[in-house]
């Protein structure tokens, strides 16, 4: 048995199942992250996104991408400097993988709000299972005032990894719940990580907030003015393609019996910020 197969084999009997796709990826990602680590990689960027809070918070929701930016602007760090040692990485516990760079035009539309010109994307992919991928992106001009901490990963190896704080994750998040262009589809996962969020009483980092929104739109924009868009998008997005987008991404679907576009609005009530 390959160091790949134990790992899978324990993490699907922590979670109580087989070994599905959601878990060979989340296997896939603690490897990417090792790989990443030993080759240098954190020393320059940070791991943000909903699968930096599944494996270093327990979100109780699988996640698909690994996102990354680098703490400063600067164009001479890329990607494909770490293919190596996570190619390395990969070989050492047993797979080959390829890396496949990411072709932005057919990327869909949920994807692609968010993907700007400075954004590098490649999927880590299995020589011999094809269906099962990871993707990984890199923000290359990213906004910046967020705060980042180090984060302790067991396995494959013991290792650290630089990541955004808590507060400074959950103001991407809001980020992308309110500003993210829906068309025909909705991410309900950003409902389901913004509960998760206030759950928990995490404090918003609001400044790291602001300079996202204003990257993204170029406006300035204050507390009582975020909070009525917010408002205005959980009291009029349609719950039911919200639930449709996250229940697959989640163990027990009876979770989001609750849900309800008043239930979201009560949630916005119980936001809390970060001191100023």
């Amino acid at each position: 048995m390959t160091m790949y197969d134990r790992m899978v084999a324990v993490f699907a009997e922590k979670r109580g199942t087989t070994a599905t796709p959601n878990i060979e990826q989340e296997v896939m990602q603690r490897i990417a992250l090792a790989g990443l680590h030993r080759g240098g990689f954190f020393r320059h960027a940070a791991f943000y996104g909903g699968t930096c809070l599944r494996l270093f918070h327990d979100l109780p929701r699988y996640s698909e991408d690994m996102d990354f930016s680098l703490i400063e602007k600067r164009d001479d760090i890329h990607i494909e400097n770490y293919f190596t040692p996570i190619i390395e990485e990969f070989r050492s516990v047993g797979h080959d993988v390829d890396i496949v760079k990411k072709d932005k035009k057919i990327f869909g539309r949920v994807e692609s709000a968010f993907l700007k010109e400075n954004t590098e994307a490649y999927d880590i992919k299995f020589q011999t299972k094809k269906n099962i991928k990871v993707k990984i992106e890199l923000d290359t001009d990213p906004p910046l005032a967020f705060d980042t901490e180090e984060l302790a990963m067991q396995q494959p190896y013991s290792f650290m990894t630089r990541c955004f704080t808590l507060p400074s994750l959950y103001a991407g998040k809001m980020h992308a719940l309110v500003y993210r262009a829906w068309q025909r589809r909705v991410k309900g996962r950003d409902w389901y990580d913004f509960e998760w969020y206030v759950r928990w009483q995490v404090p918003l980092d609001f400044k790291h907030l602001q300079e996202r929104i204003h990257e993204f739109s170029g406006a300035e924009v204050d507390k009582d003015t975020f909070m009525t868009l917010l408002r205005e998008k959980l009291a009029t997005t349609d719950i039911e393609k919200v639930k449709e987008d996250v229940k697959g991404f989640v163990d027990n679907p009876r979770e989001l019996d609750i849900w309800s576009n008043d239930y979201f609005l009560q949630l916005a009530d119980r936001i809390v910020f970060c001191q100023d």
